[in-house]
């Protein structure tokens, strides 16, 4: 079963930029289409941005033009380069497959703050 830890969250001014990481543990992290997910008030989860086993990406309108996606099979891990960052962004991130598999736990998340 793969488990996922992000990292690379913080506090960033307005306009900033961070790179979020996140790395997978257990087998089979180049056969899941994966994503970055962000939580909402009321505590559910939207995505932010996804990329398919062969690397086609999307985005959610708030923030194309601002995010990339990426991956690395060689080492297990999902990549969010998030740039001209605005307040609206802050929130925790994670990642998880995409689409989510049955069953399958949040992980801890990383805080993005966006502030002055």
């Amino acid at each position: 079963q793969v488990q996922f830890v992000e990292s690379g969250g913080g506090l960033v001014q307005p306009g900033g930029s961070l790179r979020l990481s996140c790395t997978a543990s257990g087998s089979g992290f180049s056969a899941y289409h994966m994503a970055w997910y962000r939580r909402l008030p009321g505590g559910q989860h939207d995505i932010v941005a996804s990329i398919s086993t062969g690397g086609a990406t999307d985005y959610a309108d708030s923030v194309k033009g601002r995010f990339t996606i990426s991956r690395d099979n060689n080492k297990n891990s999902l990549y969010l380069q998030m740039t001209n960052l605005k307040p609206e962004d802050t929130t925790v991130y994670y990642c998880n497959t995409n689409p989510l598999r049955l069953g399958s736990m949040w992980s801890q998340g990383t805080q993005v703050t966006v502030s002055s």
